[in-house]
């Protein structure tokens, strides 16, 4: 099939690699990437496929492009070449040796039709495609390559979740009837596959969709078991919804939030327009670059820290239905939630093989996801102590906790959500990332004493007393009460009595 497939522009960087290269490779693009080049959006990622020297190559490309070279699996001879390490955005193409001898077959044993496709780097305008995946593509079926790759790949379930909802596919009945048969083999596939194939679909567009297919074929119950009992979990006003519609809408409007401050945001995006977000642009637009290279932080090499964000919102109360207590007033409440659903949150990222510092993370954003707009509820100012306080507590994780506190306003309120409220709460989250990305002196104040300044200025052994008068001191300073190390004395001096 001869087409004009709109392309990454670093594949004309790569051919003219290949040039280089004797004898010159025989390679294939593949897969994703020529189906989003027949979508008419460029890939950042590429995959190739090589009939030999899959590593060689790989790592001659590397050189040439002034890049990184991994081998990512020496059985399946898989090697990566990496652009932009540690940059935003950053490039990967891997390059693979060809499995089952031929390109043909290769192409046969993939996921879905619309994976199965192939150009040649020699010959760009002739589409490989011998299961009629474009076919597929333009009727917007999802299509597995075998009745069997389902079963033999039970991942491949969430897989088929993720790319319905991004690409707004329709799941035949015969896919429907397959996908719980391979569900019910999950639990043979190691976690590690698992979680990647799920936090790559929280990534994907559109993941609150993908949430809800996922539950819907019983497979999200498997991944995290708590989320059962949030169904039918009701709520007092202003919640509108139960515990689990709240988990998912706060998902989709973070999804919403997320977009608007991206630095490629472009007004004439779908998910602008109302009065929620023009007030949020309005704000918070001006942290835009900011927020993105936050989200584009890896805390572990080679896994997207921005799933991450999205696993807190959908669990931001999934512990809620074994803290709930009913007033006389009828009035339904959840105390000490956010701090059980730090502990369980621990548990669960470990069962999902999360690394410690993602756990760490998820822990801060289920800990703090109210505290950001508890000035605004109580109706009092947001003060600069309590803006230290939230980004000494925090540190960078407090971004998120913005972020998810944002998403949660709209997940608790949705249409009944008021302009009075939303300029109050939007104004403390203005005020908090203000002060995180420009003012480091409310943040992180200058030292002006230490522990030991403490003991010899009035005669204190060490102990707990110093951390707490260190802490007043830094308070102090970001509210602009002490500025240099004659007043830093003669304020603790006063505060002494207090803390004996």
């Amino acid at each position: 099939m001869a087409l004009k497939l709109a392309f990454s522009p670093y594949l004309t960087q790569i051919r003219k690699a290949l040039d280089g290269i004797t004898p010159r490779p025989e390679v294939y693009l593949v897969g994703g990437s020529v189906r989003d080049a027949l979508l008419g959006r460029p890939s950042q990622d590429l995959d190739f496929i090589i009939m030999r020297r899959s590593l060689q190559t790989a790592r001659a490309v590397a050189d040439a492009l002034g890049g990184a070279y991994f081998t990512l699996d020496e059985d399946f001879q898989v090697g990566r070449v990496v652009l932009n390490a540690g940059m935003h955005p950053r490039q990967e193409f891997d390059f693979v040796l060809v499995q089952g001898g031929d390109l043909q077959a290769d192409l046969r044993n993939r996921d879905f039709t619309m994976n199965a496709m192939a150009v040649s780097l020699d010959d760009l305008d002739t589409l490989i495609d011998p299961l009629g995946g474009a076919q597929d593509l333009l009727q917007k079926k999802l299509v597995p390559c075998t009745r069997g790759a389902f079963i033999d790949d039970p991942v491949r379930v969430i897989r088929a979740v993720r790319m319905t909802a991004a690409f707004d596919l329709t799941i035949s009945p015969e896919v429907r009837a397959l996908i719980p048969l391979a569900a019910a083999r999950l639990n043979q596939v190691s976690p590690e596959r698992a979680r990647d194939e799920f936090l790559k679909m929280l990534g994907a567009p559109r993941p609150s969709v993908s949430l809800r297919l996922l539950d819907h074929f019983g497979v999200l119950g498997l991944l995290i078991p708590e989320i059962t009992a949030l169904k039918g979990e009701t709520q007092s006003p202003p919640h509108i919804y139960d515990v689990w519609e709240h988990s998912l809408h706060t998902v989709q409007a973070l999804e919403s939030i997320l977009t608007l401050l991206d630095e490629n945001y472009k007004p004439d995006n779908e998910m602008g327009g109302d009065l929620f977000s023009g007030l949020l642009s309005g704000l918070l637009g001006r942290y835009r670059q900011q927020i993105t290279a936050h989200l584009a932080e890896q805390l572990v090499p080679d896994r997207p820290y921005r799933p991450l964000i999205f696993l807190a919102a959908l669990l931001h109360d999934f512990t809620k239905p074994r803290h709930r207590t009913v007033e006389e007033s009828g009035r339904i409440r959840f105390i000490g939630h956010e701090v059980s659903g730090a502990k369980q949150i621990a548990e669960r990222g470990a069962s999902l093989k999360l690394s410690n510092p993602e756990i760490q993370r998820l822990v801060r954003i289920m800990h703090d996801h109210m505290r950001p707009f508890q000035a605004a509820r109580a109706g009092e100012e947001l003060t600069k102590r309590a803006i230290h306080r939230f980004w000494r507590d925090n540190g960078p994780s407090g971004v998120d906790v913005v972020l998810v506190a944002l998403a949660d306003l709209r997940g608790i309120y949705g249409h009944t959500l008021t302009k009075e409220l939303m300029e109050s709460h939007l104004e403390d989250a203005r005020e908090l990332l203000e002060a995180y990305f420009e003012h480091p002196e409310v943040v992180s104040p200058p030292v002006l004493l230490d522990g030991n300044d403490l003991m010899e200025a009035f005669d204190l052994e060490p102990g707990p007393r110093i951390g707490a008068l260190l802490d007043l001191l830094r308070e102090a300073q970001a509210a602009g009460e002490v500025d240099s190390r004659e007043q830093a004395l003669e304020y603790l001096s006063a505060q002494l009595d207090q803390l004996a």
